[in-house]
């Protein structure tokens, strides 16, 4: 912390605690740096360290603190206003709007007094000059505060219509002003609208576009505008998130969250800031903030999580029940004091209807890391559609038993889904029913579903259900029954002894098939068990599969197509054994390395059962059909399948079997360019990847990738919250470091992007780390050069150097000349901004230039290469002359700089020498060095000189407007425009001390 000795020293002081993070330490050294400023016996040194204090003040949840500096600064001006200088003048009347809004987000000062400074601004305005903007921006702020709506648009209209003038808040905040009155009045579309030019970052400040974003979250939900409002709830709480004296716009994102079933991450928000709860510099946005706490717990309550612990206060522990009534408590009690002095019940109504909103969506998705809190009782908000559902279901009453027993064979005949938890409520209701006694086929069917209800443990229940079949007459279902058994076996990893068990069914049912016993769907049933038994070895063999495995397995699904094929009818059980068949064919041929054959295979089944009525059953081999069109390179096979399984999946599909769909579905569309389809889906997974419990593995690969696809689309904010999300679940052991170093990639070039540039060099040399160890190293230098960058941009200038340094090492023993060049050029400039020695500066650009000319020999005949050296030899020319321009002290004596200045033109004619051989090409390299030439010429007294590059530069641009030159697209016309341009202005400054 460096000593204050004199006014600079102060000024210097003031504004490195400016860059400071908001918050009580800075506001403790600006309440130092006043002591100090007192003590120089300035008066301007004073006004500007308690100007200095209220900016802290105003900007940290210490508001209540700035009145006593301002009543100090306002009393000096009345006393001795010469001793204010032209910009402490107008920061004293800016820092009046301060003022008006700190009285009134404090309820202990009187609405009277409030009025009274509002009198007080308007006069000193008036006599100030001032527009009357400001005044009525303030007033409406307190008619809207106590809910005067006449008073407020009366004073809006007003604001609108006065002159904007140097006292006018700025155009952003302005517009955020404007746009939340609209929306209060329930007019969301006009109050996006005129946020829109914040949000696209046409007017920005210190707070904006922070609580724009904020803001406008439920008017984007209302308006069914979800995605908007998701890339706004990510992009926005990151601007938030370290800003202290944003408590409003967090507690918006906080609301944001109970709304859209995101309440688990609405609890991170709130661990994030547990001083939130206490702070009570600024009561106003303390009552925001606990309305929203309150409004979330009652969430978790109404989910059955009401017992949970949650995030609160410190010093003690709470649940989401105790922190619901201590926040609604205390918002009520704040409400009512803001009440007490406004004289109406505004403020208290605002937190109640605050408190109660009602969830817009159920669920949406946000791409970051938050598992969802698990539901133990049904959501209010949903219990109206549970009448719907239950009919759709087909539920009917318990004591109905011919009823149930109806849909239950309805559902299994037909293969539809739940039909296992039907026949469960038939035994149950059976079970409850005094005096009912079911048939042995009832009986039978369901022990026969309560087995496939126990997957591999259902043999008994199997067996059970075959002696019930035989009791009710059926031998033919009870050889099925045995067959079953046996197959449950296999899955148990007995193939051989589940082989051995079905065979007897077997010969038996072929037996009673040819003599009339029993019919198809039966005998159907025993063989399709016995293919899936000698499938079993085919799946479970390693390497190669055996040629006997395979030869019997499809002898086995070739009985069986043959005994089912052309026959099936109407039966949908007898349909899709006939589709399962041909998926067996596929999953062999497959096998045997006929892969084109089993992508025909895998279609057909899918169709069959899409056309049998059983869509949900096609999705297992839709997505390996996806696969093999994957292997095959037929992408938009792969697409097709893709989509038709999550559609025929509907609402069957489990969760992670979805998070698969969509997170391949977003590999294949992102492959062909389409990153914002791709981004959807890749979203999707992660969402059903969380609801499948399987965040922190697949979860955590899907939100890789989302981050990748919304860098692709520069969607930096989004993608830098949700690769954050990424990392706190990557490994190397689960993920592969590949994974893990490509993540901190593109988080570093988010940072950057996002200004955030120590953070960038944080991501990019912890990836660079990881890659050291790899055999191939051009991630490892490239990794090494970035990392430098943003060290620089960080103004660490010695890390940047040695950063620079490593990757020019490693640049050179890959052989990349093109990396080492850039590296050294980049070393010469940080030695120049960082005032070393020029003679370090001029001898690594030196050596960039050697470096080059010694690449020349390696390049051979390759005619591509030696092109690339040239213009890369142009380039480091031009940027030699730049440097030496700019090495040019203006303290040193006029030779000196002449001398400079002569050397920087010699290599800016090396550069428009080395930019003319690439002919066409190089057109606006070379344009752009010989207007630096000419301008270094008229520097150094050559007016002639200066005029003839200005002329040369007009006619090389004439010429590439004749052959129709476009440049690079748009951007090379618009450059050539633009040299046209300097080149007239470069002949005008060059003719000017002709015409004197």
């Amino acid at each position: 912390m460096s000593e204050i000795t004199d006014f600079d020293s102060l000024r210097r002081a003031m504004a490195e605690n400016g860059e400071q993070p908001e918050g009580p330490a800075r506001n403790a050294r600006a309440e130092q740096l006043l002591l100090e400023a007192e003590r120089l016996r300035i008066p301007l040194a004073v006004i500007e360290a308690l100007g200095h204090q209220l900016k802290v003040y105003n900007y940290s949840s210490e508001k209540a603190k700035m009145f006593v500096p301002f009543a100090r600064l306002l009393r000096m001006w009345d006393e001795r206003p010469e001793d204010f200088d032209a910009y402490e003048t107008h920061s004293l009347h800016w820092v009046f709007k301060w003022m008006s809004a700190g009285m009134l987000d404090q309820p202990h000062v009187p609405l009277a007094s409030v009025e009274k400074w509002l009198g007080e601004m308007e006069h000193r305005y008036r006599l100030a000059g001032h527009s009357e903007r400001a005044v009525r921006s303030a007033e409406f702020s307190v008619a809207a505060h106590v809910g005067d709506v006449a008073r407020a648009e009366r004073a809006f209209t007003a604001w609108l219509a006065a002159d904007r003038d140097t006292m006018a808040d700025c155009h952003a905040c302005e517009l955020h002003g404007q746009g939340w009155w609209q929306a209060e009045r329930g007019r969301d579309a006009e109050a996006l609208e005129l946020w829109a030019p914040v949000l696209e970052g046409e007017y920005t400040c210190a707070h904006e576009p922070h609580s724009v974003l904020a803001s406008s979250l439920l008017p984007l939900l209302r308006l069914g505008r979800p995605d908007e409002a998701r890339a706004h709830h990510l992009r926005g709480f990151r601007l938030v998130r370290s800003m202290e004296s944003m408590r409003s716009a967090y507690a918006d994102h906080v609301e944001f969250c109970a709304l859209t079933g995101n309440e688990a991450r609405g609890l991170e928000l709130l661990a994030e800031r547990p001083a939130y709860f206490t702070d009570e510099g600024q009561p106003r946005s303390r009552l925001e903030f606990l309305s929203v706490v309150a409004l979330l717990m009652g969430r978790l309550g109404e989910l059955g999580l009401g017992g949970e612990r949650v995030p609160g206060a410190a010093g003690r522990e709470w649940t989401a029940d105790e922190l619901a009534a201590h926040a609604r408590a205390e918002a009520l009690a704040l409400a009512a004091r803001f009440d007490e002095r406004n004289g109406t019940e505004h403020v208290s109504e605002r937190a109640r209807a605050r408190m109660a909103r009602r969830p817009l969506v159920e669920r949406l998705p946000l791409g970051v890391r938050a598992s969802r809190p698990a539901v133990t009782a049904p959501s209010p908000a949903l219990t109206l559609a549970a009448p719907a559902r239950a009919e759709a279901a087909g539920e009917i009453a318990e004591a109905d038993l011919p009823a149930l027993l109806e849909e239950a064979r309805r559902l299994s005949e037909t293969l539809r889904p739940h039909a296992v938890e039907a026949w469960a409520r038939v035994a149950r209701a059976a079970a409850e029913i005094e005096g009912v006694e079911l048939a042995a086929r009832d009986l039978a069917e369901i022990a026969d579903h309560e087995a496939i209800g126990l997957g591999p443990g259902g043999a008994d229940a199997f067996e059970r259900a075959a002696g019930l079949y035989e009791e009710a007459g059926d031998p033919g279902e009870a050889l099925a029954a045995r067959a079953r058994a046996a197959y449950v076996r296999a899955l148990d990893g007995e193939v051989d002894e589940a082989l051995a068990a079905v065979s007897e069914p077997y010969d038996r049912v072929l037996a009673l098939y040819a003599e009339g016993g029993t019919e198809v769907p039966q005998a159907a049933g025993v063989l399709m068990a016995r293919a899936r038994i000698l499938m079993r070895r085919v799946h479970e063999a390693e390497g190669p599969v055996p040629a006997s495995a395979a030869t019997q397995a499809e002898s086995s699904v070739r009985e069986l197509l043959a005994l089912v094929d052309g026959r099936a009818g109407d039966d949908v059980r007898l349909a899709a054994r006939v589709a399962e068949g041909h998926a067996m064919l596929a999953e062999l041929a497959t096998r045997s390395g006929e892969a084109e054959t089993g992508a025909e295979l895998f279609a057909r089944a899918a169709a069959e059962f899409v056309e049998a009525g059983v869509p949900w059953f096609a999705v297992e081999y839709e997505a390996r059909l996806a696969g093999l069109a994957h292997e095959l390179g037929d992408m938009a096979e792969a697409e097709r399948a893709l989509r038709a399984a999550l559609e025929h999946g509907g609402p069957f599909l489990e969760a992670i079997g979805r998070a698969q769909l969509h997170l391949q579905l977003a590999e294949v569309v992102g492959g062909r360019g389409e990153a914002e389809e791709a981004a959807e889906h890749a979203l999707e997974s992660a969402h059903w990847a969380d609801e499948a419990g399987a965040g922190p593995t697949y979860g955590a690969w899907a939100r890789h990738q989302l981050g990748g696809y919304l860098v692709r689309q520069g969607r930096w904010a989004e993608a830098a919250e949700v690769l954050e999300s990424a990392l706190a679940d990557l490994s190397a052991e689960t993920h592969g470091d590949g994974a893990v170093v490509q993540t901190q990639w593109w988080l570093g070039d988010c940072l950057s992007e996002l200004g955030e540039h120590r953070d960038a060099a944080e991501r990019r040399l912890q990836a660079a780390e990881i890659a050291r160890h790899w055999p191939e190293q051009h991630d490892h230098a490239t990794l090494a050069h970035l990392a430098a960058e943003s060290l620089g941009h960080a103004g660490l200038h010695t890390e940047a150097d040695r950063a620079y340094a490593r990757a020019g090492e490693l640049w050179r023993d890959l052989g990349n000349v093109h990396g080492l060049i850039r590296s050294l050029r980049a070393r010469a400039w940080l030695a120049l901004r960082t005032e070393q020695d020029p003679g370090v500066a001029r001898a690594l650009m030196t050596s960039a230039v050697e470096e080059c000319a010694d690449a020349f020999g390696g390049a051979g005949d390759d005619e591509e290469a030696r092109l690339r050296l040239i213009s890369e030899l142009g380039d480091t020319h031009r940027q030699f002359g730049d440097l030496l321009a700019r090495s040019a002290a203006e303290d040193a004596d006029d030779d000196a700089i002449r001398a400079t200045l002569d050397e920087a033109l010699s290599q800016m004619s090396e550069a428009v020498a080395v930019f003319v051989t690439l002919g066409g090409s190089g057109l606006l390299a070379r344009t752009g060095a010989e207007l630096a030439a000419g301008w270094l010429e008229c520097d150094l007294g050559r007016p002639a000189q200066a005029a003839a590059r200005a002329r040369a530069v007009l006619r090389s641009c004439a010429d590439a407007a004749a052959e129709g030159f476009e440049g690079d697209g748009q951007r090379g016309g618009g450059t050539i425009r633009a040299r046209r341009a300097e080149a007239e202005q470069l002949l005008q400054a060059a003719e000017e001390p002709r015409d004197r």
